[in-house]
């Protein structure tokens, strides 16, 4: 026996229960619609569970935050006369490239949450 959950009732569980920590409103409201599109695309229902969901995804405020998790993130790079060679939007774009060749990422506005591995 399946039940649908909407979007609202994905939300509510996460924050009405022990797990309301662990993503944000606009997170819960990404990750829903990623796995809507999940389901869509591999025309497979996905049973709702909020522990293995917990489980299997984490969200981050950025990508070098996420990055940081899996390796040890060196963050900004200097040349030898002590000069900034990259800008911090550029070590967060090859954070996020990092995490998209190795995981799934689902970036919204806010953050990204990661499949994790």
């Amino acid at each position: 026996m399946k039940q649908n959950v909407s979007e609202y009732a994905f939300r509510d569980a996460f924050l009405s229960s022990s797990r309301k920590d662990n993503f944000s409103y606009n997170g819960l409201t990404a990750l829903y619609d990623y796995l809507i599109e999940l389901e869509d695309d591999c025309d497979n229902e996905i049973e709702f569970d909020m522990i293995a969901i917990c489980c299997e995804f984490s969200e981050y405020e950025t990508a070098v935050e996420a990055a940081s998790n899996y390796f040890e993130f060196e963050g900004m790079h200097f040349d030898e006369d002590g000069n900034e060679t990259e800008t911090a939007d550029e070590v967060e774009d090859k954070a996020l490239e990092f995490l998209q060749d190795n995981t799934q990422v689902i970036v919204f506005d806010g953050g990204i949450i990661i499949q994790d591995y």
